[in-house]
């Protein structure tokens, strides 16, 4: 058999794009064949079978993927038994615990890199392997720019974490714990036997995290095969679906199954009722807008809440509950919820399976109605989930999880305490005199995608240690920054425009009276607009954050929080044409 005579996968729409490499008789083909010769890849390997590549966010400087080779290998065993051919390659891993200043600086450059992997190299179909939080809406960012098939397969979860005979959940029990340690309510030394005690395996967190919430979402918008989101990652059946992943590239590589055809408008308002029911991150609303811009999906920040408000939480899970992750896989995972919200969701999307998502999950049953709870028994009744602010605070948004907050604190009016930056308010954050109370509304501000620069995971700030001693454990907190999927708290989030561009944020004094009324949806500081414009004439914009290198490049193109802090010259896709040659 040459290497043109292989017959086109059964159903196949186009042509497969690696014959564009391998399949040239001449110069150009001979230049890409004899290469991967030099690796040790025999001829059979370019005779026409479907080139799958398999992207691989593994790193050693980001733990909650540091297991994806053995996936890897998995999923190679399911590309060479299905008769593809399987090359793996690197991306840029994105460690939150461990990136400075925040791994949302790098989520744009990690889904740029990926397209133009993907774009630029042999590919027929790509799988894309992620675990720690922007590593997944990078692969997605990415896959939907490239236009090529794609499937996503996660690292999934650790196990539960364990201290003194009882679950403790990453993240979640973090901001707990170190809460306790500066009240003086534990030791260091208990501190650091809750450390060594947290993180027993390998994966990523095993609260309704950032990592979960997508893991999940990636499912439900149908580019993960069916019950990939929530296997514990030492668990072998997660093996056993990497190698079902790999089958499925080979089955979709030449086809018209592409990201764009899957992750539809309807896919996306599936994704968003199941975040809602799921209690899922906040940052889920950055990463699906953004993503939406790639695909040119009309999606904005009030259906969040208009999608997300129909439904109640149903899973009992930390940060907004008592289980994690490991509880909600053997509670039946993602497939169980699904089929228990199959009324509420679009039957007529299709994902990586060729079937609808309804239809992947029909007949999954729920094994522990305390994690998993039906709909008339839930966590949180229906219009807790994440709701999105308006005022003249927030002209272009803002947003709060209400089920992880206080509930006496989302109606609060109180005097402003303004910080302009982290290190401001980090350096009195501990003074016994400093003017606080328990009704005080504590502005952190700068602290958005510009003005970081990047748009950190410090929303939920920590308390003033004059409150914590007194026992308060909640305050309304408000700035542009983020915060983890694990954290929780009164926090108003993702406030638009930032300060750092001249939002709103930016004019709020000390003092100044400040009403946050979720009910109403609304944020709002009780001044006069002419005041408000008094100040804004002695505004001063920021300094750029660097004069070279990516931040320059962000700084200078990263979009607001309210379209999902995406580059504004990467909103839209490419098509998936082979470029052109080499030599």
């Amino acid at each position: 058999m040459t290497v043109n005579d292989r017959q086109q996968p059964a159903g196949a729409a186009a042509p497969l794009r690696s014959r564009a490499w391998f399949g040239d008789g001449g110069k150009n083909g001979f230049i890409t064949r004899h290469a991967l010769r030099g690796m040790g890849r025999g001829g059979h390997n370019f005779d026409g079978r479907p080139v799958i590549g398999i992207c691989n966010t593994y790193s050693e400087l980001n733990p909650c993927n540091g297991h994806l080779q053995l996936i890897a290998d998995a999923v190679k065993r399911g590309v060479l038994q299905a008769g593809g051919f399987p090359l793996e390659f690197p991306a840029m891993s994105l460690g939150e615990p461990i990136m400075r200043p925040t791994t949302m600086l790098y989520r744009n450059l990690a889904a740029m890199e990926i397209e133009e992997q993907i774009r630029a190299n042999p590919m027929d179909a790509v799988v894309l392997l992620t675990g720690c939080d922007k590593t997944t809406p990078a692969a997605l960012m990415g896959a939907a720019s490239a236009g090529v098939p794609a499937i996503v397969f996660t690292g999934g979860p650790m196990l539960n974490g364990r201290f003194r005979g009882r679950h403790v959940g990453s993240g979640t029990d973090v901001w707990r714990m170190t809460e306790e340690l500066r009240a003086g309510t534990i030791t260091q030394d208990e501190f650091t036997e809750f450390e060594s005690s947290l993180n027993r395996s390998a994966g990523h967190c095993m609260t309704m995290g950032t990592a979960s919430t997508m893991a999940c979402l990636t499912e439900a918008l149908g580019m993960m095969v069916t019950g990939g989101s929530g296997l514990p990652a030492v668990d072998s059946r997660r093996g056993t679906l990497a190698e079902e992943t790999g089958v499925r590239a080979v089955a979709l590589a030449g086809s018209d199954l592409t990201p764009q055809r899957i992750m539809t408008r309807a896919a996306f308002e599936n994704a968003i009722r199941v975040n809602a029911a799921i209690g899922g991150s906040t940052n889920a609303v950055l990463h699906l807008l953004a993503l939406a811009g790639r695909l040119g999906v009309p999606l904005a920040l009030d259906d969040f809440d208009r999608l997300g408000a129909e439904l109640p939480l149903l899973i009992d899970l930390m940060p907004s509950g008592r289980f994690l992750m490991e509880e909600f896989a053997y509670a039946g995972g993602l497939p169980a919820l699904i089929n228990d919200l199959r009324d509420h969701l679009h039957h007529d999307t299709v994902t990586v399976t060729g079937r609808s998502l309804v239809d992947n999950c029909a007949g999954a049953e729920v094994h522990d109605r305390e994690v998993i709870r039906p709909l008339d028994r839930p966590v949180q009744p229906a219009g807790n989930g994440t709701a999105v602010l308006r005022g003249n605070l927030a002209p272009g948004g803002a947003v709060v999880k209400q089920s992880a907050a206080d509930p006496k604190l989302l109606s609060h009016t109180g005097p402003a305490l303004v910080f302009d930056s982290l290190e401001e308010y980090l350096a009195v954050a501990e003074d016994p005199d400093l003017d606080v109370t328990a009704d005080t509304v504590l502005v952190v501000r700068n602290t958005g995608p510009k003005g970081y620069p990047g748009m950190p995971e410090v929303g939920n700030v920590q308390l003033p240690k004059k409150l914590l001693d007194a026992g308060v454990r909640d305050m309304v907190r408000i700035s542009d920054a983020r915060m983890s999927g694990t954290a929780y708290g009164t926090c108003v989030l993702h406030v638009a425009p930032e300060a750092a561009v001249g939002g709103p944020l930016a004019l709020v004094r000390t003092g100044d009276q400040v009403r946050l009324d979720v009910p109403a949806r609304r944020l709002d500081v009780l001044v006069e607009d002419a005041e408000l414009e008094r100040r804004r004439a002695d505004w001063q914009p920021r300094r750029p954050p660097a004069e070279r290198g990516w931040s320059y490049l962000y700084d200078r193109h990263v979009t607001q929080a309210d379209t999902g802090v995406d580059l504004d010259f990467l909103r839209g896709a490419s098509d998936s044409t082979p470029p052109r040659q080499a030599f």
